[in-house]
């Protein structure tokens, strides 16, 4: 068809469609500048704070505290894991020093204190009975018997014991492993922790290297 015998509006019907490719075009532009770069970043911050971060942190972590960061595990002299020393367990027989009671029975899942108060009846019944056992256990009066023997920690896995509840098992432990009470005298000793940077807390004794110090001096006579 000559052009010049067009009539306006099939003039006007291709630059219609120009214009409608163009502005497709120019809205796919957009939405393309829009999902991208958030994308990009969702992307980069997962490599950056999810893995390059923490694969750093872990790293520099194992170099400067190789122990702690794999949880300051104790092993046998098998090499053999037996514990944490962060983290109680139950001991079983005369042989062993005895740490506080829990209220999660030294499970790590379930930690928790009991959430008694001090004004409950219970509590008071339950420390009266845990106070006449650890006496009966360790030959001494119920007016000697420390009291983080007798009471929970308020994680239930409290690892560490005061000097003085340490003591008055040094005769039962001694008399089970067929040691002298001093040479178990001296490993508690050697077990004793000052107070952090000499201010913060009470001396302190981690009863699972205490015990494994014990079991190890028992296995060398």
């Amino acid at each position: 068809m000559n052009r010049s015998m067009m009539t306006p509006a099939e003039t006007t019907a291709p630059a219609r469609a120009r214009a409608r490719a163009a502005a497709e075009r120019e809205a796919r532009l957009q939405h393309d500048a829009t999902w991208r770069p958030a994308v990009v970043l969702g992307l980069g911050s997962l490599l950056l704070a999810g893995a390059l971060y923490a694969g750093v942190g872990t790293g520099l972590a194992r170099l400067a505290f190789p122990a702690q960061s794999d949880g300051s595990l104790l092993h046998d002299a098998q090499g053999t894991v037996r514990g944490s020393a962060l983290l109680a367990q139950p001991f079983v027989g005369d042989g062993w020093f005895q740490t506080r009671p829990s209220a999660a029975s030294h499970d790590p899942m379930a930690a928790a204190g009991s959430n008694m108060a001090r004004s409950n009846p219970a509590l008071a019944a339950r420390v009266a009975e845990a106070t006449a056992a650890v006496a009966a256990r360790e030959g001494i009066p119920a007016a000697q018997v420390p009291a983080d023997l007798v009471t929970q920690s308020g994680s239930g896995l409290d690892p560490d014991l005061s000097p003085a509840a340490v003591q008055v098992q040094v005769a039962r432990v001694a008399h089970a492993r067929g040691l002298s009470p001093a040479a178990v005298q001296a490993l508690v000793d050697a077990q004793v922790q000052a107070p952090r940077w000499g201010l913060f807390g009470q001396p302190r004794i981690n009863v699972m290297r205490l015990n494994q110090s014990v079991q190890a001096a028992a296995h060398a006579r």
